[in-house]
């Protein structure tokens, strides 16, 4: 056992440098080798020279041969490559969408996302469960579009909640740092595109982008307080069934339209010991069959909270998934996420049964159908 003094800083182990330029030298020499074994058979073994039967079933054996050795180490090297870029992806997402730790602060969670784009792992769809002074913070997303073009925008409105979710003691306060970095990345998205436009032109393909966002608060009794912009509202799943959070109107999406100067957040009652929440994005309701008809995610919740009154998580997302892509023949056209949290606290009230009146988020209804 080698053991490593205390302040003495041990020197990283120099990697050597010959590895690179040997497999690339292997890369190009195995082809070309292969190939000039091909030619030189070919130009001074007498039997390539002869034109009978067996010396071309010969020569056709040979070529064969090397054919077959060139597509082997081509799709060596394309497994090869293949396997780092899916390392960097699936670096990339756990930088981006990190795994939620299975408990925080009572709650058990759980979340599984989706990309409708074949050979991505990140889409255009955002969560985070981050545990502050405040409560536990839930930021529930989604962005226009899915697959490549809409990870900087997951990245941009992911960084701000992570540091908002601490620092605003309101949700009024996170919505706002989330609408301001999403106007950020917006027009530095655009200065990128056009150079020349020193601002956000509204004729722009970049000033259609939008963002529908749901924050929850969850206090340590369990009390709901949500800020919904144009996103689906979750489901709360008890042993009496599955019920919409609230029914508010919620605000416009993020981006194309300026919050308005009162944001009054929306009372959602209280997470009872043993309910839990079910948050999706709206791929998972607008998802069809062959025949047009949409997912029937209410049902599908209703079946599994009558199956199981005290839901677990992990097997609550398994089971919808599987019925999910059960229901589209097993292609998705949309990015799915799908996030539960279960509150498996100890009751501190005397009456667990009260929950607070829902009231609207805003006087003026919005659509709630933006895509």
């Amino acid at each position: 056992m080698i053991r490593i003094k205390a302040g003495v800083p041990r020197r990283p182990r120099p990697r050597p440098r010959t590895r690179r330029p040997l497999r690339r030298a292997l890369a190009l020499g195995l082809p070309t080798m292969w190939g000039a074994m091909a030619i030189t058979y070919k130009l001074t073994c007498p039997l390539a020279q002869q034109n009978d039967m067996g010396a071309r079933i010969v020569t056709s054996a040979v070529f064969f041969a090397v054919g077959t050795g060139l597509i082997v180490q081509v799709r060596r090297s394309l497994l090869r490559e293949l396997r780092q870029i899916r390392q960097i992806a699936g670096a990339a997402q756990n930088a981006l969408l990190r795994p939620l730790p299975p408990r925080l602060d009572g709650l058990n969670i759980a979340a599984a996302q989706l990309s409708a784009e074949r050979g991505a792992v990140v889409g255009g769809d955002l969560y985070e469960v981050i545990a502050t002074e405040h409560g536990v913070r839930v930021v529930m997303g989604d962005v226009r579009g899915h697959g490549i073009a809409a990870i900087g925008t997951v990245a941009a409105v992911l960084g701000s909640f992570r540091e908002a979710a601490h620092d605003e003691p309101d949700l009024e306060g996170v919505l706002r740092r989330l609408d301001r970095a999403l106007a950020r990345h917006l027009r530095e998205r655009a200065r990128a595109e056009h150079p020349a436009s020193g601002a956000l032109d509204p004729d722009s393909p970049v000033a259609e982008e939008f963002v529908t966002v749901l924050l929850l608060e969850i206090g340590a009794d369990g009390e709901l307080r949500a800020l919904n912009c144009g996103h689906p509202w979750p489901y709360r799943l008890s042993g009496t069934g599955a019920e919409l959070l609230a029914r508010a109107d919620p605000l416009p999406p993020l981006g194309p339209f300026p919050l308005p100067a009162l944001l009054p957040f929306v009372c959602c009652g209280q997470l009872l010991p043993g309910e839990a929440l079910f948050l999706y994005t709206d791929g998972a309701e607008d998802a069809r069959d062959a025949r047009g008809e949409f997912f029937p995610l209410a049902d599908v919740l209703a079946a599994s909270a009558a199956q199981h009154p005290l839901p677990v998580p992990q097997s609550l997302l398994g089971s919808v998934f599987t019925a999910l892509l059960r229901h589209t023949g097993g292609t998705p056209t949309d990015d799915v996420a799908l996030l539960v949290l279960r509150n498996d606290r100890k009751a501190k009230c005397a009456n667990p049964g009260a929950r607070g009146t829902v009231r609207p988020a805003t006087t003026h209804p919005q659509p709630t159908n933006y895509r």
